[in-house]
């Protein structure tokens, strides 16, 4: 008992890092990322967003998963990352780490632009989006089938409502800046966000969006150097 105790009270005062998943991951997503003993791990989890949430709002409903009274830690990955960029507005976490994802509204590739003009996706049934989502992310980032089975049941086990209302979320997200230092991770082989229009402090080599899983010993390199560094 006095044991388990004190594992608790070890634990309770390790510094926190909150991950945030992409749109079609989940935790799963960070399996192969190893971080400094130092810290805890702790993942958000995604309710389904109402109709007419946008990327403010449904980053700020996601508060209550986070302890913001000791230090802490954001990490997201694309979308998730989105979330921490809307985050860093609210509240003053250590350090935000981004990875495979855009800072802004500027970061994004051009057809997103495109889609806000045609939002042509919402003519489309979420059954539809999230059985194309299976077909198109391997064809986009092929090295995705390095993990297969974990990406096709991370996509499985998503909301398809969740699916549909997050791409709107991120066609019509109106950030144009970031008022604090972001630390930006990203693969110069991301086929889905491209590194030429992302402003990048660490580039990893032949990494692609999916490279939190696939290439997951750079990547833990890189974010324990941040972790660990004042």
């Amino acid at each position: 008992m006095f044991l388990q105790s004190s594992i608790f009270v070890l634990s309770k005062n390790k510094p926190v890092v909150y991950f945030f998943s992409g749109q079609g991951s989940d935790y799963r997503l960070f399996d192969s990322i190893k971080i400094d003993s130092g810290f805890v791990k702790k993942f958000i989890h995604y309710p389904t967003p109402t109709r007419r949430s946008n990327l403010k709002e449904y980053s700020i409903s996601l508060l209550n998963q986070i302890d913001t009274t000791s230090e802490f830690y954001l990490i997201g990955v694309s979308f998730g990352g989105m979330i921490c960029c809307e985050l860093s507005e609210v509240i003053k976490p250590k350090k935000i780490i981004i990875i495979s994802s855009a800072k802004n509204r500027n970061e994004l590739p051009s057809r997103y632009k495109f889609m806000k003009m045609f939002p042509v996706y919402k003519l489309f049934f979420p059954q539809l989006l999230k059985m194309g989502s299976r077909v198109v992310q391997p064809i986009v980032e092929p090295d995705r089938n390095k993990n297969k089975k974990t990406f096709v049941a991370m996509l499985k086990d998503k909301n398809k409502f969740f699916l549909k209302r997050s791409i709107g979320m991120i066609i019509s997200w109106d950030r144009e800046v970031n008022n604090r230092k972001i630390y930006h991770i990203h693969g110069d082989n991301d086929h889905t966000l491209p590194i030429k229009k992302v402003k990048t402090d660490f580039s990893v080599v032949n990494g692609s969006h999916m490279m939190t899983l696939t290439s997951a010993n750079e990547v833990s390199s890189i974010i324990n150097k941040l972790l660990l560094s004042n």
